[in-house]
């Protein structure tokens, strides 16, 4: 037991599905032969949601990762003690909301980066929230950098087949246009290859899409490909890479979702994150809700690791029993395996 992984995961928004997939995740007593679980937030809003839908567990807090002692059946909470059950509103946005889940992340970094834990798993979290109380970042992606203080990043997504890291993400589309650059298409191609050995990935093939409608059609919808793109790709061919493109985007994503890329570089957020929601989230038009919600969003070129769901707080549904744990769960399996390859590259040092 020693020897596993320890995995902080933090509850996301109180409000939200976050609290409910951290728990249901760890009812699965498989996941305790591979890592240690530790929950990072409220022990009372577990509690409380544990209690609201008879979930059979036990919530323990404590106050530091040494008390832990990672048995299935009680789930251990690093008690931050930061919500008042009283007030808190399932699928509401709040300040008080966005400061516990922001304090939340920013504990899990610290013990990361004091090494007393192996891998941080991220529950979603309300970007409104958050900037009501006070703190300004775009995302998780942001907070993380910016306490780890990281310059060179990017988003990297992964579902079966389907590996895509973004170019831009949480800026406008109009922005995301004029940071197509050469420099930045380099630097996320590297950090993909990085991130498809580490996640064992054998097809290091890697597909560069285009900006434009038919990758600008020899510039006749746009001159990033020829200016930036193409150029990106020929240096990273030089530099022994596998790639292709600039791509088509509608005829790339068809492509990665056989598996023909190992992974995909996406320009923008919605260029990535479109093809891959269709891979892995499965809506049931019949109960008007998902019956599936699978993918997992890697913050890449930071000192610890970050893995986390890729999706959203669904405030439409929290406190209703009904949220779908597989992502949490492979995002936690995905924590667990990044952490095996650090600890054996470490070792090879």
């Amino acid at each position: 037991m020693e020897t596993l992984p320890i995995i902080g995961i933090t509850m996301g928004d109180p409000a939200s599905i976050g609290p409910e997939i951290a728990i249901k995740a760890l009812l699965d007593a498989s996941l305790y032969e591979t890592c240690r679980p530790v929950l990072v937030g409220s022990a009372k809003v577990f509690a409380h949601i544990a209690q609201h839908l008879h979930l059979d567990v036990a919530i323990r807090p404590i106050q530091s990762i040494a008390e832990a002692q990672f048995q299935f059946g009680t789930i251990e909470v690093y008690d931050l003690d930061l919500v008042d059950i009283a007030t808190l509103r399932f699928g509401e946005i709040a300040a008080s909301c966005g400061e516990a889940s922001f304090q939340a992340v920013k504990k899990v970094i610290e013990l990361a980066l004091a090494g007393e834990i192996d891998a941080t798993v991220t529950g979603p979290i309300n970007k409104k929230s958050i900037n009501e109380a006070g703190h300004h970042f775009a995302g998780h992606t942001e907070i993380y950098a910016h306490y780890t203080n990281t310059k060179k990043y990017a988003m990297l997504l992964v579902e079966d087949k389907m590996k895509v890291i973004h170019v831009s993400t949480h800026v406008s589309l109009r922005q995301a246009c004029d940071l197509v650059k050469k420099e930045r298409i380099l630097q996320v191609t590297e950090l993909l290859h990085k991130g498809m050995i580490s996640l064992g990935e054998t097809n290091l093939r890697i597909g560069i899409a285009g900006l434009n409608p038919h990758a600008g059609d020899s510039g006749l919808f746009g001159t990033e490909e020829a200016e930036d793109i193409l150029p990106a790709v020929e240096e990273a061919r030089r530099l022994g890479y596998d790639v292709e493109g600039p791509v088509p985007p509608d005829t790339l994503f068809a492509k990665a979702a056989t598996g023909y890329y190992g992974g995909v570089v996406a320009m923008y957020h919605d260029q990535g994150h479109i093809p891959f929601k269709l891979t892995g989230f499965r809506w049931n038009a019949e109960k008007q809700q998902m019956d599936s919600v699978k993918g997992v969003n890697i913050t890449m070129g930071l000192p610890i690791i970050r893995t986390s769901v890729d999706h959203g707080t669904a405030f439409e549904i929290a406190g209703k029993g009904i949220a779908s744990a597989d992502a949490m769960t492979l995002a936690i399996e995905s924590a667990v395996q990044l952490s095996k390859y650090q600890k054996m590259t470490l070792a090879q040092v």
